[in-house]
């Protein structure tokens, strides 16, 4: 694995993806005038309407206002803190004077820490979570949380759950977990366009009225398609940042065997039916595996498949690993 050729290529394609999120706004934009431009020139509306004064003006910034509204709604719910997040995803906090391997996972944190030179983070455990798995949440090193599953501790050897705490060290370090929550907000706005779309289609055939119904459709099929694009942007971004953290890990780490067994494991208990919790999609870019697999040629797909983040780090296929305790 070239680590650091690696990290470049993944800020390289994270910045592009990013440029790539605004320029997705604009074309929004153009869409929504384009769309509404043609749904007020459909022939069987009343002839000579025309398009009102500052008509293109108006739909600029009554778009733009729920995208950027959208996403200020959106990190507003969000700015509670990482522990919150956390919280709210079914973590508690770690419990090492009744649990030992939860103060062996406090240890290995507190080492992570001193070598990255970081804040220790506050550290949390998923307890009913049979799956090997972790995430990392909050908007800076001071809000930092870095949870694991009763999985990853019962079945991670000490290398292996070292390099799992070294990959979501560089998301923090990296700041993925503020990116994340912020993308997390775009896509909301990007979606409410198409929610104020749906809400001018009439609900009762009684109040039916042919000009808010085609502005709705209008507005829907552009928001549908802006959300579309955003939703695979932000799952894009979310794939390189993966690949981002996990050479980040092996350079913190020098063991290519800590986080490559990790997920080597998961390999093993995906193929046994381990079944993983879900987490819900808007969260699933947190995790260090996801528990949900789009089936739209994985574009929607919030990170890279195992195999492949296998092979990035050996430079090779790798064979899963078997479940063992840990030690």
């Amino acid at each position: 694995m070239l680590i650091f050729e690696s990290q470049r290529e993944a800020r390289g394609r994270t910045l592009r993806l990013l440029l790539a999120f605004f320029l997705t706004v604009l074309l929004l934009v153009l869409a929504v005038n384009g769309a509404l431009a043609l749904a007020l020139g459909v022939p069987w509306l009343p002839a000579g309407l025309g398009y009102p004064r500052y008509f293109f003006e108006v739909n600029t910034a009554v778009t733009l206002l729920f995208v950027f509204g959208g996403w200020w709604v959106e990190t507003s719910r969000l700015s509670a803190g990482g522990q919150a997040l956390a919280e709210q995803m079914g973590a508690r906090l770690a419990q090492p004077g009744t649990h030992a391997e939860e103060l062996r996972l406090i240890h290995t944190v507190e080492e992570m820490a001193i070598s990255s030179g970081m804040k220790r983070p506050v550290v949390m455990v998923l307890a009913r979570d049979e799956g090997i798995n972790a995430f990392a949440a909050g908007w800076d090193e001071r809000d930092a949380v870095v949870a694991v599953t009763a999985g990853a501790l019962d079945h991670l050897s000490r290398d292996e759950l070292q390099g799992l705490v070294a990959h979501e060290f560089s998301h923090i370090r990296e700041g993925d977990t503020r990116l994340n929550m912020r993308l997390v907000g775009m896509v909301f706005g990007l979606e409410m366009l198409f929610r104020m779309g749906q809400d001018m289609l009439p609900s009762d055939a009684r109040d039916r009225n042919p000009l808010l119904a085609v502005l709705g459709l209008a507005l829907m099929a552009a928001g549908w398609l802006g959300w579309v694009a955003g939703h695979a942007l932000q799952a894009a971004v979310s794939r390189q940042r993966e690949f981002l953290a996990d050479a980040r890990a092996v350079q913190w780490t020098r063991n290519r065997d800590g986080l490559g067994g990790v997920l080597r494991k998961v390999m093993t208990q995906r193929s046994e039916g381990v079944v993983f919790r879900s987490v819900g999609s808007s969260v699933q870019h947190l995790l260090l595996v996801g528990t949900e697999d789009s089936r739209v040629a994985h574009w929607f797909d919030s990170h890279p498949s195992l195999e492949e983040r296998v092979r990035r780090i050996y430079g090779r296929r790798m064979q899963p690993l078997p479940l063992s305790p840990s030690n």
